[in-house]
């Protein structure tokens, strides 16, 4: 039972992720999301039968020290956005800032455990959506396309570098899934240890203020 509850919060974390994406879309001015069905927090329109559901229950059966996933991304037309610079920015990081929210609330569970008499299964849980969302944010603000982070780097660019930047990004884009499968692989067995390290130290942080 812990295990399918464990899946169900990662899944609804990365869904909650990919809606922020649309919501901020919509509200800079491109209806692409809304006018495709993807402003909900109804699953089905969001998952991906690999990335959302067998993917992470395979990680999570095997017991293995990093959470990976992802849904369908929500479309957006970047063309549409009233700033064309930083709105690519802001909708990259609405799915990463709402993973650091959830993390923040999910960390007062744990921290107040024993004041809110919590079941060692319900803190097992709260603990878990900690690390899940907290892995979600990190992973995604990465630098490396299609992460959200390289469009964060590229809006903090000169005009030169964004450019040069640009054409590394068509190439990633180029691959498609497969691209993310590969980016995802580099980072998990290049970049691991690192991020564990950080993910334990933004645990204890956001579980005990």
């Amino acid at each position: 039972m812990l295990l399918l509850v464990s899946i169900v919060i990662l899944i609804f974390s990365i869904i909650l992720h990919e809606v922020a994406h649309g919501y901020v879309a919509d509200w800079l001015g491109d209806p692409t999301a809304r006018y495709s069905g993807r402003l909900t927090l109804n699953p089905l329109p969001h998952i991906d039968p690999f990335g959302s559901i067998i993917l992470p229950g395979l990680v999570i059966l095997t017991h293995s020290p990093f959470l990976i996933g992802w849904a369908k991304p929500v479309p957006y037309n970047p063309y549409n956005l009233k700033n064309r610079r930083w709105g690519e920015a802001l909708v990259a990081g609405a799915g990463p800032f709402t993973n650091i929210v959830l993390a923040l609330l999910f960390g007062q569970l744990v921290h107040f455990a024993g004041a809110l008499n919590l079941s060692p299964d319900a803190l097992s849980l709260s603990a878990t959506a900690v690390y899940a969302n907290l892995l979600l944010a990190v992973y995604n603000l990465i630098p490396i396309p299609p992460l959200d982070g390289s469009k964060v780097l590229k809006a903090l660019l000169p005009y030169e570098g964004r450019m040069a930047f640009s054409r590394f990004e068509q190439g990633a884009y180029a691959l498609g899934a497969a691209g993310l499968i590969i980016v995802s692989l580099f980072i998990i067995y290049l970049l691991w240890p690192v991020i564990s390290g950080l993910l334990e130290t933004l645990f204890v942080f956001v579980t005990s203020f």
